[in-house]
């Protein structure tokens, strides 16, 4: 009779010596949202038509109607609708995060020994880098009915930076909504809440043709301040696009606004995403 001996004993799956980096962890998390965002390229085939119908029904029905001074309506237009497409946008953004959580995805991954901070961040910058994707292509089909940005090069490329930091700030509001909401249906009414901002705002039309009592808030308002910063860098010149003080005063106007979002919203869609 022969005896079989084994050398090596036969041992279960080693657990790490560490957890994860938080950048790896973060980056894990983003590649897994952004590959099954690939698989379903209809959400951006759907939300590259709508948004493509949003701005042909301003662009050649309202904008006849809509007196923008010396310039088209069509330059004053586009540069306000790209910063609202990030509103438009960030519902899908609270609709996916409310799927994880309902599906369960979102407690496999607490259960593992790494950063629940690094978790969200990884997810709210895959949303972000999707969302520049789709920015690009708002702003081709801007450039398709007829906008032309007057500014140089330099410029454009920062007014699109802008928004793309902007866009950044406000998926984590959209990330906390869809924490909130714990479901899909509830994320997209709870994200319809935000879309008034996008209307009383700068971006479809000039604040004063607004109401007297309805200026003040559509002038004090990040929307607003972020439009006249990216319509500034895109026509070249601040009085071009119907506001007073400097390109720069703007752009440093905006970016405070989307420090303050972020310096918000982020620890607190951290906070409901480890309660939850």
């Amino acid at each position: 009779m022969t005896t079989i001996t084994f050398d090596a004993p036969i041992t279960g799956p080693v657990a790490p010596t560490r957890p994860a980096s938080l950048l790896a962890t973060a980056g894990a998390v983003a590649g897994r949202t952004a590959h099954r965002f690939l698989r379903t390229p209809q959400l951006l085939v759907v939300s590259t038509v709508s948004g493509a119908m949003f701005l042909l029904i301003f662009r050649y029905v309202f904008g006849g109607a809509i007196d923008t001074g010396p310039i088209p309506y069509v330059d004053f237009l586009v540069p306000g609708y790209i910063v609202t497409s990030v509103l438009f946008t960030g519902s899908n953004a609270a609709a996916g995060v409310a799927e994880d959580l309902e599906a369960g995805f979102t407690d496999r991954l607490r259960s593992l020994p790494v950063s629940r901070a690094a978790l969200l961040t990884g997810r709210v910058v895959a949303e972000a880098g999707l969302l520049a994707l789709g920015l690009a292509i708002t702003t081709a089909l801007g450039l398709a009915v007829g906008f032309r940005p007057h500014g140089g090069p330099v410029d454009a490329v920062a007014a699109f930076g802008l928004c793309v930091a902007f866009g950044f700030a406000f998926m984590w509001v959209f990330a906390l909504l869809g924490l909130v909401a714990g479901n899909a249906q509830a994320a997209n009414g709870l994200a319809l809440m935000i879309f008034p901002v996008s209307f009383v705002s700068s971006a479809m039309v000039p604040v004063d043709s607004m109401p007297g009592w309805l200026q003040p808030i559509a002038e004090h308002q990040p929307v607003t301040v972020m439009t006249n910063a990216v319509r500034s860098l895109a026509l070249g010149d601040p009085a071009l696009a119907g506001v007073s003080g400097s390109t720069g005063h703007w752009v440093v106007l905006s970016l405070a606004w989307t420090a303050g979002i972020v310096a918000v919203f982020a620890p607190l869609a951290v906070r409901r995403y480890r309660r939850t």
